[in-house]
């Protein structure tokens, strides 16, 4: 079987993690001084002062989300999220009670199509976009930037399927006011399940500490937890099970930054890989409706390879027959899931993707040969 993904924890990091395992005592398995290490690692590589792991990209993005409620950052409460995303970018936000409104992707790098972003802009006045930047592909972020700028609008970067992605040789995920990062097994890099939220306010960066954690303060900075235990009149002693905000539990443990710690190092090899076979791929596919190239300032570490295709039924069969996995693109057109109760206008890209859009496998360990195999099947319905 050609697989859709490959699984980026090797027999090398296992054995690594065997022996940390063996040491007596055993190390501290929940999460401790190694996820601050990962954590630390992890912002120093996207290029954001802050950095906080938790169980899951989903969670990232909820995370995020109640935190900005409990900020006072938000000017009100709507924000905007692309149609062609995932689940938790739209059940996130309709969970914490958002009013949430979608808007169509563009066919060049399948992000939000900007023109109409404006429009939203103008008419809606949301307080908060979330950007997806779909299977690595690269959006126009000076673009994005300055209509968040104009409109005032808080950007969030979902970077869950574009690692390694650059824009003017910037990491996708240090533009915004914060970014999520997924390390499920099968995206660029794996801490088996967890996510990432990356950010330079400082603080927001301690209120995500301490809703993470329950709402308490543990994880704080000394100095913070001095200025709120003063602040509420709270000993030290009672500051054990003091809790400061609404919180959650979405912690990941030392275990898993353990393995993302040797993950991150492995980052810039694999996204040459995945770059390479992206241009590869569009020298070979001979028909797709999506105008997919890698501008002079766009780095593309591919997260997989999106087709809008005409014939898309007929190919997938053929797909699948031959072995190969194939999925659909993304979810398709969210708004067509039976969650979604809201306006379903204006989202005619969405829709092709939608009925003619599947994604086909690249990562790390594909070959030349499994690039051939799966574009002459796709070529024989030129």
């Amino acid at each position: 079987m050609i697989k859709l993904v490959s699984d980026t924890i090797n027999t090398q990091d296992v054995a690594a993690l065997i022996e940390w395992l063996q040491q007596d005592p055993i190390p501290r398995l929940t999460k401790g001084e190694l996820t601050t290490q990962l954590e630390e690692k992890w912002a120093r590589k996207v290029g954001t002062k802050y950095s906080v792991f938790v169980n899951s990209g989903s969670s990232s993005i909820l995370l995020t989300l109640a935190a900005l409620k409990e900020s006072g950052k938000l000017k009100n409460n709507r924000i905007i999220v692309p149609a062609l995303s995932w689940a938790t970018d739209v059940s996130s936000p309709m969970l914490l009670g958002y009013d949430v409104s979608m808007c169509d992707c563009n066919l060049q790098d399948l992000s939000c199509d900007l023109e109409l972003l404006e429009n939203k802009f103008k008419k809606e006045n949301p307080s908060v976009l979330i950007l997806v930047s779909p299977l690595g592909l690269v959006p126009n972020m000076e673009k994005v930037i300055e209509l968040c700028d104009k409109y005032n609008v808080i950007l969030l970067e979902d970077v869950c399927e574009s690692m390694g992605s650059k824009y003017n040789n910037k990491y996708l995920g240090s533009f915004g006011f914060a970014s999520f990062f997924s390390m499920y097994f099968g995206h660029h890099l794996s801490t088996i399940e967890g996510g990432f939220i990356n950010t330079n306010d400082e603080d927001f960066y301690h209120l995500l500490l301490m809703m993470r954690s329950h709402g308490w303060d543990r994880d704080l900075p000394k100095w913070k937890q001095k200025k709120l235990r003063e602040e509420y009149t709270c000993s030290e002693f009672d500051s054990l099970y003091n809790f400061y905000v609404p919180g959650m539990n979405l912690r990941s443990t030392d275990l898993q930054a353990f393995i993302g710690l040797r993950a991150i190092d492995k980052l810039d090899t694999y996204s040459v890989i995945r770059n390479n076979n992206f241009h590869l791929y569009i020298s070979k596919l001979k028909l797709n409706n999506l105008s997919l190239k890698e501008h002079e300032s766009d780095y593309v570490s591919s997260f997989a390879i999106p087709v809008v295709h005409p014939r898309r039924d007929d190919i997938v069969k053929d797909l699948i027959e031959a072995d190969i996995e194939v999925r659909p693109l993304i979810a398709g057109n969210m708004a067509n899931k039976p969650m979604w109760k809201g306006s379903k206008a204006n989202l005619k890209n969405c829709e092709l993707v939608n009925r003619y859009g599947f994604y086909i496998p690249n990562h790390q360990d594909l070959t030349i040969n499994d690039i051939n195999q799966i574009t002459g099947i796709i070529n024989c319905y030129e």
